[in-house]
């Protein structure tokens, strides 16, 4: 089956607009929308579990063994490191919160809550508490026949989204923010794509198009509009846009974004850390104000694509060894290594 490269170019993309997104927060900038990179990474993670266990033979203890073993190693490290950092320049980690409970609280997903949302040691990692959820979830799911996963699927999500409006204050009304409902809008685009739904090519455009207009129209909208209505949906257009004009024509991948898409996972966890790395040394040699913002941002993404090289990649190899390819063809090459 094609591979889907717009996953990987998508990945890429998400992960540079957070990183851009929390340079232009340090220097008081206007692009707060960077943060609906996040918004794309759930969509893109439900799209992906969906693709890579449908129609097959899943093991729901493999399966979140391999999430386990995938996302957990690298946040542990980044934690730590990150807490010594807090420990040693915490001038430096302005918007961090440091103490015993929120780091072995952060390690295993359950952060401390400030004003009822997530925050753990290495503030960015919110988003991997709700994949884990989502993960559970997913797992849970894989016990029952194939025929009932997908209805059960995003029922039990739209629920934990409703039960959001009851709860009161505490962790399980922050872990069923709105935003989870970005997930199943990931596993629909996912089971329209398996069941070869096509879309005529102008029409694929079209919504990443309207996804990204809304997106930079979101200012203008109310303030308090739920996140999944403000960036989720023009996420979802975005996704399911992009894999629908890719399957009416199909491209050959450049290297560059398919890189970023491999290390967006890196990007994503090392950024901040790295961000006040490379922020000091651009302090310290003196470089002109105006080129600060693209400095930094450079120099981070260049660090942390680094790190994927170095850390995760080896990680992977070890926790992950590759298998014959004879004994195994992904559906996509793309989901797979999105998955991995």
């Amino acid at each position: 089956m094609t591979s889907i490269h717009s996953i990987q170019y998508l990945r890429g993309f998400a992960a540079c607009a957070v990183v851009c997104f929390h340079v232009s927060e340090q220097f008081g900038g206007p692009f707060d929308v960077g943060a609906a990179g996040v918004d794309v990474f759930f969509v893109i993670s439900g799209f992906i579990m969906w693709v890579t266990t449908a129609g097959r033979p899943t093991n729901p203890w493999r399966f979140m063994g391999r999430r386990i073993t995938r996302i957990v190693p690298l946040y542990w490290i980044v934690t730590l490191l990150t807490a010594m950092g807090i420990l040693m320049k915490p001038q430096f980690f302005y918007d961090h919160f440091f103490s015993v409970a929120n780091f072995v609280g952060s390690l295993f997903f359950l952060p401390v809550l400030q004003e009822d949302a997530l925050h753990p040691i290495v503030v960015q990692g919110w988003t991997l508490c709700y994949e884990m959820m989502f993960y559970l979830v997913f797992t849970l799911v894989l016990f029952l026949g194939e025929r009932w996963r997908f209805g059960v699927l995003v029922g039990a999500l739209a629920a934990i989204v409703a039960l959001h409006f009851v709860l009161p204050a505490g962790y399980a009304r922050a872990f069923t923010d709105p935003v989870v409902i970005e997930f199943a809008a990931g596993v629909v685009v996912g089971r329209l794509w398996l069941q070869g739904a096509r879309l005529p090519l102008g029409a694929g455009l079209a919504m990443p198009g309207a996804g990204i207009l809304l997106l930079a129209a979101g200012q203008w909208f109310d303030a308090h509009l739920p996140r999944a209505l403000l960036w989720g949906l023009p996420a979802a257009l975005i996704v399911a846009g992009a894999v629908f004009a890719e399957r009416a024509r199909p491209f050959k991948p450049d290297a560059l974004p398919t890189f970023l898409g491999d290390a967006s996972y890196s990007i994503y966890l090392w950024h901040i850390v790295v961000g006040v790395l490379a922020t000091g040394v651009v302090l310290r040699i003196g470089i002109p104000a105006a080129l600060q913002p693209v400095t930094i941002i450079v120099a981070t993404l260049a660090l942390s694509a680094m790190l994927y090289l170095i850390v995760e990649k080896q990680l992977i190899a070890l926790l992950h060894p590759q298998r014959p390819k004879a004994a195994v063809k992904a559906r996509s090459a793309a989901a797979a290594g999105a998955a991995e």
